[in-house]
């Protein structure tokens, strides 16, 4: 699916190495956000580092076992890669300034800028892939929903704080990466999904691999609630875990039924195909 795989897995590697280092840190010493973190979130931002330690460890096997030749495994890492880009844009923006903070922004930026070369290097000459139609309007209809309920979600958040000029201290980095970045995002590839278009069809699923990864990060910040001495909000815990469980159907439904011809697969350098094979579903 991408050619010149090789750098593509050097810029995965070198993001995970780094994101792995920094999350590693935190959950070493949740005390390097004293001070800089409001008490009432820091449980979230531990929650955070351990789903981003889990996704730096994905993205460094995928980059540096031979694992990532295949379309899907790179699907797989496009939506990892949107992970870490959202994760530390939190920290970015949210002026988290410990002694990791270059380190962060450095995370933020090798993610994003891998994200670009991907798409960049995303092979031409792909046929139209195929999905089962059922599959291909629940997958569009699931990442539409996003959307739908977020954009008046925080833009009814916003207006108070534009009416009044209140600029809020904390988590006003969700508007911005959410509003600008990740819904555009779902929109757009959701509509390109219901027409059947080849770039829908590919990138979706890692949208719901960057859903899945976000919205369980918020689950297991309630579970990690008894290590900071607060209760589990049952009330939150049980609407993340199954909004992430949903996004984690979606990308598994539409990865498996996603079917791509031969000319998708090959690494653009040696010409050789090193892709699992694909096997064109009944009735698909």
């Amino acid at each position: 699916m991408l050619t010149h795989v090789n750098v593509n897995r050097g810029a995965w590697a070198v993001t995970g190495l780094l994101a792995l280092v920094a999350a590693a840190a935190g959950l070493w010493d949740p005390a390097i956000y004293d001070r800089i973190v409001s008490p009432g979130i820091i449980r979230g931002a531990y929650s955070q580092d351990l789903i981003s330690a889990a996704a730096a460890l994905c993205l460094l096997y995928l980059a540096l076992t031979g694992r990532s030749g295949t379309p899907r495994r790179q699907i797989i890492v496009l939506g990892l890669l949107g992970y870490l880009f959202y994760a530390y844009g939190i920290y970015v923006i949210e002026r988290t300034y410990n002694g990791l903070y270059l380190l962060y922004m450095a995370v933020f930026a090798l993610s994003f800028w891998a994200l670009v070369y991907a798409g960049a290097t995303l092979r031409r000459n792909l046929q139209q892939p195929a999905l089962p139609r059922g599959i291909r309007v629940v997958s569009a209809s699931g990442a539409l929903l996003q959307p739908m309920v977020f954009y008046p979600l925080w833009i009814g958040m916003l207006l108070p704080l534009m009416r009044t000029g209140e600029q809020i201290d904390s988590l006003h980095s969700i508007f911005i990466l959410d509003l600008c970045f990740i819904m555009p995002a779902f929109l757009i590839l959701s509509v390109l999904t219901y027409r059947q278009h080849a770039t829908g069809l590919i990138l979706l699923p890692a949208l719901h691999v960057l859903g899945f990864t976000l919205i369980f990060s918020l689950a297991a910040g309630e579970v990690v609630k008894p290590l900071f001495d607060l209760p589990l909000n049952h009330a939150s815990f049980w609407p993340a875990l199954a909004l992430s469980a949903f996004f984690l159907v979606l990308g598994v439904l539409h990865l498996r039924k996603l079917q791509m011809t031969p000319e998708a697969f090959g690494d653009g350098q040696s010409g050789q195909n090193d892709a699992e094979p694909v096997h064109v579903e009944p009735g698909g």
